[in-house]
């Protein structure tokens, strides 16, 4: 690279003039302590086996995978547009030993600050964290796994959140959610800019808690001056008795080690029929009504006592939560946190269905003004489960990412579609508009053409995920977001004659798993334009 940095103090660091901030991790800085760093200076084997400079790196321009595997839906077919950045099947031009695995999940963008990104993304089934750096035109240079399978002891990294000073006062961080799997379960933190070296450790964080954790995710710093509030989605999937509970983490600005943890119980702490306002189970819950809940704080840590003392407080039971995000635009926005119950059913408890969701909802949960700790009030804003509802053929929302004014929800099929009738075709984009209270189809994945392209099949459906606004990390002109999709199917035994590179590499990266361990199956990423925020 030949913009160099220096090291002022071991917070600080200049990156081409651009001052940035680290919070005290072990992770450490640039190798001082012996164990992770900033990725600036060690580069990445080109092709020919020499490290490149990033003004000398070729950029993938093109995917081998076409747009028109994902379809744009009603006004945003002409109002949006979408791109492949890349997919398992493309050979990065300067890194051919890169390979993009199975299951792309959480991301995060961070600015190198010599007009490259650092691009921080959950390789889920691969159970690693890759960085791939993308120009100023978001297209990728080269790549690498910062976390491999070795230090999550195979354990997923399923969603993930970023930490910046902009937006939460203090980082930079990627925190990532540890959900099944190896028996690692948690919160996951990285520093982005961590040496690759390291990749074969990294640090988890006890005091949010051991969870099936989707996500953890850091509220804005205009929330509470002077706090940081986490919030963990436990994505449990109990069939007989929903037992994931929404967790919150309160300690002092840029504190993640000695705070407090919470569950959220209601204030009608009772089992009822099904939208009845009883609220030890989600599904006392009914559409469009706010409902009173409020903090119980818990000693616990591990994942089972921790699990235990949350069904004795008389948490809310949730049937699997998925990913969270909060609302952006101003300090009053920022206490509204939205989240996805996943959902799930099962023919021989049918009984399931009276205390968690089958199809999927969406929630609002509107924190105290003053106290993050203080009495919320929580609001279902989409139910999948009411016949004739705006959420009525919407398929399990698995992400969600909140912007100002929308909320956009990504389904991860859970393979019982043909229970509703309004359900049809494949994995989609939902759109709700947080002020009308409307939900609108932004894209669907187009698994048939995917097909016709020997690119996955038709019944193993794939989820789309992993979507981030990079708007304004990018300085870009018009709203500008990049998600992925996990391409279930696309894998040797489906697709033998299209499941590997031109190489013969099939889709994994050794550096984040082994052969043996791999899943092989293929991932895409892609940038979409022109969605409102």
């Amino acid at each position: 690279m030949k913009n160099l940095f220096k090291i002022t103090f071991l917070s600080v660091v200049i990156v081409t003039g651009q001052l940035l901030f680290f919070s005290c991790t072990q992770d450490g800085l640039n190798g001082l302590d012996g164990k992770d760093g900033i990725n600036g200076l060690d580069g990445l084997n080109g092709i020919d086996g020499k490290d490149l400079t990033v003004s000398k790196m070729i950029p993938l321009e093109k995917s081998l995978v076409p747009n028109s595997v994902f379809e744009l839906k009603g006004e945003f077919s002409s109002t949006a547009k979408l791109d492949m950045i890349m997919t398992s099947q493309d050979i990065l031009p300067s890194d051919s030993t890169f390979v993009y695995g199975a299951f792309m999940d959480g991301a995060a963008l961070y600015p190198y600050g010599d007009g490259t990104f650092a691009f921080i993304n959950n390789l889920e089934a691969d159970y690693s964290i890759a960085r791939i750096r993308l120009n100023e035109k978001l297209q990728p240079l080269e790549g690498d796994y910062i976390v491999n399978s070795t230090a999550t002891a195979f354990t997923a990294m399923c969603s993930g959140s970023s930490v910046t000073i902009e937006e939460h006062g203090f980082g930079p961080l990627y925190l990532s959610g540890g959900e099944w799997g190896g028996n690692a379960k948690g919160v996951y933190k990285v520093n982005p800019f961590r040496l690759k070296e390291n990749r074969v450790s990294v640090d988890r964080l006890p005091a949010l808690g051991e969870w099936s954790t989707e996500n953890a995710v850091v509220i804005g710093k205009d929330a509470y001056p002077n706090k940081t509030v986490v919030f963990m989605g436990d994505d449990d999937s109990n069939n007989a008795y929903p037992e994931a509970h929404f967790a919150m983490y309160v300690g002092n600005r840029g504190d993640l080690e000695f705070g407090d943890l919470y569950v959220l119980r209601g204030k009608n702490a009772v089992e009822s029929a099904p939208g009845q306002g009883g609220l030890l189970f989600e599904m006392g819950m009914s559409e469009d009504i706010t409902y009173d809940v409020e903090w119980v704080k818990v000693k616990e840590r591990t994942l089972n006592e921790l699990n235990q003392e949350a069904i004795d407080s008389l948490a809310i039971g949730f049937q699997r939560i998925e990913d969270i995000d909060w609302q952006k635009g101003s300090a009053a926005a920022n206490r509204n946190v939205f989240f996805n119950a996943t959902g799930r059913y099962r023919a021989n408890n049918p009984d399931l269905a009276n205390r968690g969701t089958t199809f999927g909802r969406v929630y609002k949960l509107e924190l105290n003004p003053e106290d993050p700790i203080a009495d919320a009030k929580i609001t279902l804003v989409v139910d999948g489960d009411k016949d004739g509802g705006i959420g009525d053929g919407m398929h399990s929302p698995d992400n969600i990412l909140v912007t100002a004014n929308y909320a956009y929800i990504q389904e991860d099929p859970n393979g019982y579609a043909a229970l509703n009738s309004n359900i049809n075709g494949f994995a989609k984009l939902w759109q709700y508009n947080i002020n009308t209270k409307t939900l609108t189809e932004v894209m669907e994945c187009n698994q048939t053409v995917a097909s016709g392209l020997d690119i996955g099949n038709t019944n193993s459906m794939w989820e789309i995920t992993g979507l981030i606004d990079v708007t304004d990390i990018v300085g870009a002109t018009e709203p500008t977001f990049i998600g992925g999709a996990q391409v279930h199917g696309w894998r040797p035994d489906v697709n033998p004659n299209n499941a590997q590179r031109a190489d013969g590499k099939y889709f994994f990266d050794e550096n984040a798993i082994d052969e043996g361990s791999a899943r092989k199956e293929g991932s895409f990423l892609f940038k979409v334009t022109g969605l409102p925020r």
